[in-house]
């Protein structure tokens, strides 16, 4: 499963012999990057695997964009600088951030675009990582995108993802349930599928 969520972002993740420098998410990733720095915007783009976050790093530098990097190889001693860098340069146009680093403590209010790379299994998680630009203090609109390969294992993705938020409104609506009151029936519709 892994490596065909990798195959969605860049072949080359999951095939040695991959013969091409890029692809489609990246050649996204390139248009939207130069509309958002042309606009003035900065963009803190997610990742839940690494290499894809090294391919991006090559290609944005080699594009001349400059941007910042956090993830599990990260020392949490620098992790405030980096923050702090990103948010105090006005030249830092990215904000790379892996799945496991990205989780907590980061407020990045200076971007207002938000890249999702690859979908996650968690939807909650997912909308933690968004929220990182929409902490308080944010004064302008942000704008999230996610990078979605159609008609592959992505799309089964975005369907587990609708289906847990629709158990969680389900369960839990906009109030408390007490849950020791759902009859069987209810409990098993929780779990069709429409």
């Amino acid at each position: 499963m892994t490596r065909l969520r990798q195959i969605c972002c860049h072949p080359g993740l999951a095939l040695e012999k991959y013969g091409w420098a890029t692809s489609g998410k990246m050649e996204l990733l390139s248009e939207i990057m130069n509309q958002a720095v042309d606009g003035g915007h900065k963009t803190l783009i997610f990742s839940q695997f690494t290499g894809m976050l090294d391919l991006i790093e090559q290609r944005l530098g080699a594009e001349g964009f400059s941007v910042c990097r956090l993830d599990g190889s990260t020392n949490v001693k620098h992790r405030g600088e980096i923050v702090k860098r990103f948010n105090e340069d006005s030249g830092m146009n990215a904000f790379l951030i892996s799945l496991k680093a990205g989780g907590t403590g980061l407020n990045l209010t200076t971007a207002d675009t938000v890249i999702h790379v690859d979908p996650w299994w968690n939807p909650a998680a997912e909308d933690q990582a968004s929220a990182r630009a929409w902490r308080m203090g944010q004064t302008r609109p942000v704008m999230v995108y996610k990078l979605i390969a159609e008609g592959t294992v992505e799309e089964k993705i975005l369907a587990l993802q609708q289906d847990k938020k629709r158990l969680v409104q389900a369960v839990i609506g906009d109030s408390p349930v007490n849950l020791s009151r759902l009859t069987l029936d209810q409990i098993k519709d929780l779990f069709k599928r429409e």
